[in-house]
């Protein structure tokens, strides 16, 4: 199938089936393109759907979002997990407002050296709300293209990932390049799915090289597995008498950059010296159920405590510490297993309240 008649058959797809009534594709802006983006990085669109419109509402212009408070932008994240395209987000909302006049550049390559736009993302945001024909190879792209051309080799491979995106050069038309971006996107999340691809309904079948071998599962060629390795923590709930808990903000790099978690211990040996450090009584502790994190490169085992806390000082010595009110809980950005967390050791409280002696 030529080119020409590639993008005339996902465009006259498009035209029949394609989504056209998504909230990104509303009054489209570069803006929300972007956000919409980085939002469905490894991410599904049934997720992304509450999630973008209260952020949209919170902060509706890339003016607000370079001027908004950073626990107010990781509060608004917090679920979406890899927290980094949050901070990325705003670091990329100040320079677009300080160094191009709030305006996102057209040009692909000035796109990409904005914090967490890569290339893909870049085509997007440019063919999608600027008409600008640019390629894109997200992971949906990348699948329909893959089993098209029956790509040998892991698309993660420099080589690989070269060649699909000559292939995706080669069959963006020059017309109707933001349908065809989008038309693109939807076969990848609608037809041409990871398991039982709908073969039958894609406008692309009769060249699709996969499908012709009848080996549409085996593209696009998985990374090698390995197995992840496992880490292990301790994480004690301290909980005082008005049932708040004792939350620290984590460091701007690294795991959780930037948001606000629980402590974490070797073991509960460990416990008085975080109580020293703020000059906490503790009493009773119970074991809650333990909770499994899976990262993209490890597996994080965390066992939870519930520590009574019978006497505390009123207000945190340090800048970096605070008790969350679980009754009237500030917003603030909290990693995905904490929030789970701090419901149950709610619902413990809950049950037994923090008041008189402790057993």
């Amino acid at each position: 199938m030529s080119p020409e008649h590639f993008s005339s058959a996902v465009l006259d797809w498009y035209d029949r089936h394609g989504r056209k009534d998504l909230p990104w594709q509303q009054g489209i802006t570069p803006y929300r393109v972007w956000v919409s983006e980085i939002m469905l990085q490894q991410t599904q669109v049934s997720t992304v759907l509450g999630y973008f419109d209260r952020f949209m509402a919170a902060l509706p212009t890339v003016q607000a979002l370079a001027e908004a408070p950073e626990d107010e932008v990781l509060h608004l994240w917090t679920g979406l997990g890899y927290y980094t395209r949050a901070r990325n987000l705003q670091k990329t909302a100040k320079i677009v407002v300080a160094e191009h006049a709030g305006e996102f550049p057209r040009d692909i390559e000035a796109l990409t050296t904005l914090p967490g736009i890569g290339r893909s993302t870049a085509g997007a945001i440019a063919s999608l709300s600027m008409g600008v024909r640019a390629p894109i190879l997200d992971g949906n792209v990348k699948r329909v293209l893959a089993r098209y051309v029956a790509q040998e080799g892991y698309p993660g491979e420099p080589k690989v990932a070269k060649q699909l995106w000559d292939v995706a050069e080669r069959f963006t038309p020059r017309e109707r390049v933001n349908h065809y971006t989008q038309a693109m996107m939807d076969l990848g999340a609608t037809l041409c799915t990871r398991s039982k691809p709908s073969c039958l309904l894609c406008p692309l079948r009769s060249g699709c090289q996969a499908h012709t071998l009848g080996l549409e599962i085996r593209y696009p060629i998985p990374k090698p597995r390995k197995a992840l390795p496992q880490k292990r923590t301790l994480m004690p709930i301290l909980a005082n008498r008005d049932g708040a808990i004792l939350l620290y903000r984590r460091p701007s790099s690294g795991l959780w950059g930037g948001l606000w978690s629980l402590p974490e211990l070797d073991d509960l040996d460990s416990l008085d010296a975080l109580a020293d450090r703020h000059a906490l009584s503790l009493g009773s502790r119970h074991a809650l159920d333990g909770l499994t994190h899976t990262f993209s490169h490890f597996q994080l085992a965390i066992e939870p405590w519930l520590i009574r806390v019978e006497t505390a000082p009123d207000n945190v010595a340090e800048a970096d510490w605070l008790w969350y009110n679980l009754a009237t809980p500030p917003r603030l950005g909290l990693a995905a297993p904490v929030k789970k967390l701090l419901k149950r050791a709610a619902d413990a409280l809950n049950a037994e309240p923090i008041t008189g002696e402790q057993p």
